[in-house]
């Protein structure tokens, strides 16, 4: 069968593609800056956040594979990718507005585990759909423009409970209430995501299966046997850690957050023995087979995930209480000067989206000079110094400068790495492994959920402010990391495939 090459898109078709981006952020930025506060609200103390976002990052593991799996499987009048687009975006709407009037702590608890399992379900595909439009010279173009509308929603969700405290809106409540400023952003927050996916599935189209396993980056899958003993013996091997673990934790009295590692690592082991003993194919065996035989990049790139996506979990669960304990002297939920300080957090968290969103222009030029590695270390490095100057700092103003090594960083994070990882997938499983990709995003956070609270606890006095300290030697590690990565191709300068530079037909 003949090759194509596939054509380049213009700047306003790749602008439609990740536009839904715009509306899955500013849900996605609301849950980061307002849930620790809500949770706090409702009576859940610091040391039991942890365990109540453990949730998100939970449901993540759990959904994006599958979502993967079914997508790359999936074609109907809507496309491949664009049914889960709509639909996730339908039901995360529905769980921003409810969230914020959660009667008690459990149900705002189980409102997480449905928002972030809807914004999973659109999410995931959207990473997917990038490797499925752009040949391979354009993808850091369709990458980067999704971190701009990442960062340019997240500004505007992060700043909207201090905004309309400016405008008037009470920022108060009374006990075990949520403040009118907080339902009033959720609201907001549920429109905006709900339109801009819609714009996104109702404004492009898809190529159908055919035609895009045609094209000459589709690539070939080499589905290698599966190897039985190896996935016998590292099951066993894991689910005897994972056991020999919960017991420690039991007869030892250590910190009960410590069951949930301890309790992933025996089901990791549980699944590899349940693959080694399984005599059909479905969709537990396909993925588990694809984990098996993920390519040696991406192998690499979890390293590079894993270190970055630590950081930026234990800064979404600890900045509030870190910024309201050590920069506006309170604990109080209740009182003025915490809800003031909880609103600055909002201001900081759209500080670094902003930066991120000028990083996203600013990341294809460093690209052209360094190549992708180079500036994706230099770029969380950036972000690791931000994380540990909150310790120095102590003017809460002064923070906005530290948000510009984060912004950075995270700017990089959701474009580089998909950058490298997109061309060394097939086109027929770029969902599946983008989705099995989200592990390595998941289970960092899943760590931070079990090991942070006890970090504090055991050996930094409780003071949250410590937990970003962490993540700034976590982002240095990621930076590190990346250099093991070999890029497949030398890809050019990004703009070089704007309007009037498109490519052909071949």
């Amino acid at each position: 069968m003949s090759r194509m090459q596939k054509p380049a898109l213009s700047f306003w078709q790749i602008w439609n593609m990740c536009f839904g981006f715009l509306g899955i952020q500013f849900g996605f930025a609301l849950q980061n800056a307002n849930v620790s506060r809500i949770f706090q609200t409702l009576g859940a103390q610091l040391d039991e956040i942890p365990m109540l976002w453990v949730a998100a990052p939970l449901t993540g593991l759990i959904v994006q594979p599958i979502v993967g799996y079914y997508s790359d499987r999936t074609w109907t009048r809507l496309g491949r990718r664009r049914p889960y687009f709509f639909f996730g975006a339908l039901a995360a709407t529905l769980a921003l507005l409810f969230m914020p009037n959660s009667p008690t702590l459990w149900i705002a608890a189980g409102l997480l585990w449905i928002l972030d399992a809807s914004i999973n379900v659109s999410m995931e595909p959207f990473r997917a759909y990038v490797g499925d439009q752009l040949p391979p010279p354009q993808r850091p173009a369709g990458y980067a423009m999704q971190s701009f509308f990442i960062g340019v929603s997240s500004v505007i969700a992060s700043l909207l409970p201090w905004m309309l405290t400016r405008l008037g809106v009470e920022n108060t409540a009374g006990p075990g209430e949520i403040p009118d400023t907080v339902k009033y952003s959720f609201y907001f927050g549920g429109v905006m995501l709900l339109g801009a996916v819609s714009w996104t599935v109702f404004s492009t189209r898809e190529y159908p299966p055919d035609q895009l396993k045609s094209f000459d980056d589709a690539g070939v899958v080499r589905q290698r046997p599966l190897d039985v003993a190896r996935s016998r013996r590292d099951g066993a091997v894991w689910l005897g850690a994972g056991v020999v673990g919960l017991l420690a934790i039991h007869l030892l009295h250590w910190d009960r957050q410590l069951y949930l590692l301890a309790g992933g690592i025996a089901v990791y082991g549980v699944a590899l023995l349940v693959l080694s003993a399984a005599r059909s194919d479905n969709l537990f065996t396909a993925i588990m087979t694809d984990v098996h035989d993920m390519p040696d990049a991406m192998r690499r790139l979890a390293v590079v995930q894993f270190f970055s996506w630590f950081a930026l979990f234990a800064m979404w669960i600890y900045t509030t209480a870190a910024v309201t304990q050590v920069h506006f002297g309170t604990s109080d939920v209740q009182s003025a000067a915490y809800n003031e300080g909880a609103n600055w957090v909002g201001v900081l968290f759209a500080a670094y989206n902003g930066f991120a969103a000028l990083a996203a222009i600013v990341i294809p030029f460093m690209v052209r000079r360094w190549g992708l590695r180079v500036s994706h270390m230099i770029n969380v490095w950036l972000g690791a110094l931000g994380f540990v100057s909150f310790v120095a700092i102590r003017d809460p103003q002064w923070l906005l400068v530290a948000m510009i090594g984060v912004g950075f960083a995270w700017a990089s994070i959701l474009s580089l790495p998909y950058a490298l990882l997109s061309d060394n997938l097939p086109a027929e499983k770029m969902g599946v492994y983008m989705g099995i990709f989200n592990f390595f995003i998941v289970i960092p956070q899943l760590l931070a959920a079990s090991v942070l609270g006890f970090l504090l606890r055991t050996f930094l006095g409780g003071e949250p402010v410590y937990a970003l300290v962490i993540g700034g030697a976590s982002l240095f590690l990621a930076g590190l990391a990346v250099l093991r990565v070999q890029p497949k191709v030398s890809l050019p300068f990004i703009t070089d495939q704007w309007p009037g530079n498109e490519q052909k037909k071949v």
